[in-house]
């Protein structure tokens, strides 16, 4: 076993600081480049993709299971940081708070660095606001094997903790871009499109083409439109079909996240 230093946090310094707007700012995890992960499911798919371990955490005074134990000796590079009681009750989100927190380096992608796929499998969500929709739709894409998540416009943060959450740590899987503009994306298309027949499919429940009447397969990018507002105009104008999924209910749309997953699973089939 490596020696360690342990570090301790008894009182609200600035060590703590850090660590509560890493799980609260969104501004503190962009600046810092970092994620906060609690629960262990999260943080095993976060040791899985291997992302870089900045900080263990866990609480003054419980036993430590054999697997926090280990990860503790595995990382011991990282921060190895042992928190009172009531300060790690109040950075956790939860009512029984997990053995372990970590924080990690965020890892990041640029469209420009991507490398182009022969049968290229793509989803795009433009402008998601809801953090367990995007959670959600971030399992599917793992379950389905996308190849790329685009997220265009303003959104919420992708590495808020409710996410992660959502996700069951399936975005530490993710290649996840953020793409900075629609012109950049009608370039990206472009070029995507020369090389591989790429089609672009949007959704939409007024969408003119019944989803039962078509075959989805890649090359294909899967836009889904924000939860409220839909695909803007500009983005309707760079699909060759949109479709609509047909309900047999009363309700005449599905959540955005469900939507997707049937989108998804649709192409998956037929790869």
């Amino acid at each position: 076993m490596v020696s360690k230093r342990v570090l301790k946090i008894s009182v609200k310094n600035a060590e703590f600081q850090i660590l509560h707007s890493l799980r609260t700012n969104r501004s503190k995890r962009s600046q810092e480049k970092e994620v906060f992960v609690e629960g262990t499911e999260g943080i095993k798919q976060l040791v899985e993709a291997r992302w870089e371990i900045t900080r263990i955490l866990y609480r003054e005074g419980v036993k430590l299971s054999h697997w926090a134990e280990s990860l503790l000796d595995q990382y011991h590079t990282a921060k190895q940081i042992e928190v009172s009681s009531d300060l790690y009750t109040e950075l956790s989100e939860k009512e029984n708070p997990s053995e372990l927190i970590v924080t990690a380096k965020i890892r990041t992608h640029k469209i420009q660095d991507l490398p182009t796929f022969e049968k290229p499998f793509y989803l795009l969500f433009d402008r998601p606001s809801d953090l367990g929709n995007f959670g959600s739709i971030l399992r599917s894409a793992d379950a389905f094997h996308v190849d790329v998540v685009f997220v265009l416009g303003h959104s919420i943060d992708v590495y808020d903790p409710k996410v992660i959450r959502a996700s069951l740590g399936s975005v530490f899987h993710t290649k996840l871009i953020f793409v900075e503009s629609l012109s950049v994306l009608e370039t990206f298309l472009k070029k995507i499109k020369e090389k591989t027949g790429l089609r672009v499919i949007g959704t939409d429940s007024n969408g003119s083409l019944s989803l039962k009447n078509q075959v989805l397969n890649a090359p294909i990018l899967i836009i889904l439109g924000n939860e409220a507002k839909g695909m803007s105009v500009h983005l309707q104008s760079l699909c060759d079909s949109i479709v609509n999924i047909p309900m047999l209910g009363v309700v005449n749309s599905l959540n955005v996240s469900c939507a997707g997953s049937i989108l998804l699973w649709e192409v998956a089939k037929n790869r």
